[in-house]
């Protein structure tokens, strides 16, 4: 016997998908958010497993970013501010930008390891990058529906949003770059 009955997939309401996707921006923005304020109070307070301030001074000072206490502490405010920024979903463009920027610094330095490096001793960018697109794809799409953002009159998101933190990133990475080489 054949089965000629029209089939209907369910498919999920405009109200549904508005709020799995707002869920799914919660989701990516308290856990990336998270993990890069994580990295940020590592580097100022040495909290988590971290170093802290002076061993990050150091490290930045090694790196070539002089004087290690300007970089340092940027780069550990950067993580931290733009990271809880992310969480709350608050000021979400700037949020990416500041994360953004700071990964292309990141980058800048583990370039010379490759994406995926050969020698195992040797660390690469790929773990900066991926933060830097999860921090790109953010400024673009906004926080989602579950965020201090949502629904004020400060809420921004959509390519001209998206592109203009991605814009203000690069310059402050070029920015910190040069200043890097001439200081």
């Amino acid at each position: 016997m054949t089965d000629t009955a029209t089939r209907v997939t369910p498919t999920a309401s405009a109200t549904d998908q508005a709020t799995a996707t707002g869920i799914g921006l919660l989701v990516l923005r308290i856990g990336f958010g998270g993990l890069m304020a994580a990295y940020g109070a590592q580097k100022l307070f040495g909290w988590f497993n971290g170093k802290g301030l002076q061993s990050t001074i150091d490290g930045f000072t090694a790196m070539g970013y002089n004087p290690g206490e300007i970089f340092g502490t940027l780069a550990g405010l950067s993580e931290l501010v733009g990271g809880l920024l992310l969480v709350f979903g608050l000021f979400t463009p700037l949020a990416g930008a500041i994360v953004l920027g700071t990964m292309i610094n990141a980058i800048n330095v583990l370039w010379s390891g490759g994406l995926f490096p050969v020698d195992p001793s040797a660390q690469g960018y790929s773990t900066p990058l991926l933060y830097a697109l999860v921090a790109a794809a953010l400024a673009f799409t906004g926080p989602g529906r579950f965020s201090l953002d949502a629904g004020r009159p400060w809420e921004r998101s959509g390519v001209v949003w998206g592109g203009g933190a991605v814009a203000v990133a690069v310059v402050a990475a070029v920015v910190t770059l040069i200043f890097k080489s001439v200081l």
